[in-house]
């Protein structure tokens, strides 16, 4: 968790804030590695 994000465990548990900080990274991290997929799988469909 701290290598990924920069804050603890105990940290996220703990702060609402650093949390909704955290999950909006995961997004955004979540949605480029689906663009990826789906430019690979362009790639190998051709």
């Amino acid at each position: 968790m701290h290598q990924s994000h920069g804050v603890g465990y105990a940290e996220y548990g703990r702060t609402l804030s650093q949390r909704l900080e955290v999950e909006k990274e995961r997004e955004l991290s979540y949605q480029e590695s689906q663009e990826v997929v789906k430019d690979v799988e362009r790639l190998v469909h051709r």
